[in-house]
């Protein structure tokens, strides 16, 4: 195989980090039983860690990051899978201890790989990515929790203008839930809010908490993507036996909260883990993602290549990034 296009992460001898696009070999991927052929990735906020010193997520170096993909095979030792299928991948080790989708050829084993369903594209399937698959498996959640669009509940979005939080707010209104809350840090984020389907915006500037362990109950289900004290001050605020899906933690890893939201209102605190979701509700809500819950004829998205992912992931640390940005990567 000829050498291909890849954006690569190294770090340098002062141990800082380093990333630029680079022709690589098939040599440099890492080990599995099948090849695709990579047609679209898309920049998530794990991504953006990958490409800073200290970040947190990239385990060894070099390493190609790029936590999603989709294309078509080249090759598979898996009899299930044909050359020319259409696949995507999201999550596991991609990326962050295996080389990942930010490359023109990836390499992975086959129990990484989802079929693409029939009603979404590969370019679709990356407006997505695993923001929205986050985002479906939160929905998902609190569904199972009790969320019925016929109760037309209160619901808090956090971090709304974000990939996840952005996507969750769009099948929320395209399910037809009504009553959704957004939150925003700056003021121009209202309008992409309300934009995405937010009925009512929460300035989390304006409103600091007051530190009480409860406060009046406002909402009764939260898509939460941000973590720390925000959703200290959001449990706070939750009706009885209400939800919080919780997948982000850019406001901190840290809960500094009480037991008391938990014991004398029933709240639940459900945990989103999109990595290593199993293969059965992967492909139960990629095919929902495709069918009854499909948005990518509103979704906003920005699209890119390989060698704008610098100026990306920029806003995505400075908290300026919104909705969902996708690479192309073949023919870029």
């Amino acid at each position: 195989m000829k050498p291909f296009k890849s954006y690569v992460v190294r770090t340098n001898e002062e141990n800082q980090v380093t990333h630029q696009v680079e022709g690589v070999t098939e040599s440099f991927l890492g080990e599995g039983n099948t090849t695709i052929a990579v047609e679209y990735s898309s920049i998530n906020y794990k991504d953006m860690l990958g490409l800073q010193t200290k970040g947190g997520v990239i385990r060894n170096y070099p390493m190609i990051p790029g936590i999603d993909l989709a294309g078509t095979i080249i090759s598979s030792e898996d009899p299930s899978l044909s050359p020319g299928d259409p696949v995507l991948i999201t999550g596991y080790k991609l990326g962050t201890e295996h080389t990942g989708g930010f490359s023109e050829v990836a390499r992975v084993p086959s129990e990484w790989v989802v079929k693409l369903p029939e009603n979404l594209s590969a370019k679709e399937a990356m407006m997505y990515g695993t923001a929205g698959f986050t985002a479906a498996l939160s929905i998902a959640a609190l569904e199972k929790n009790g969320m019925k669009v016929e109760d037309q509940p209160e619901i808090l979005v956090t971090g709304a203008t974000g990939g996840v939080g952005s996507v969750a707010t769009q099948i929320l209104r395209k399910l037809g839930y009504e009553n959704i809350t957004a939150t925003i840090r700056k003021d121009y984020q209202e309008e992409s809010a309300k934009e995405f389907g937010a009925t009512k915006i929460w300035n989390i500037t304006e409103n600091e908490s007051n530190g009480r362990p409860l406060n009046r109950r406002e909402y009764k289900y939260v898509v939460d993507t941000v973590g720390g004290d925000l959703t200290a001050d959001v449990l706070s605020k939750v009706d009885e036996y209400g939800s919080v899906a919780i997948s982000g933690n850019a406001g901190g890893v840290k809960l500094n909260t009480t037991v008391l939201p938990f014991i004398l209102r029933g709240v639940n605190l459900l945990g989103i883990n999109s990595v290593s979701t199993d293969m059965a509700e992967r492909e139960q809500l990629w095919n929902k993602l495709a069918n009854e819950w499909n948005i990518v004829a509103v979704l906003h998205h920005t699209e890119i290549a390989l060698q704008d992912i610098p100026e990306t992931a920029a806003k995505l640390k400075d908290g300026q990034h919104l909705g969902r940005t996708i690479i192309k990567i073949n023919g870029t």
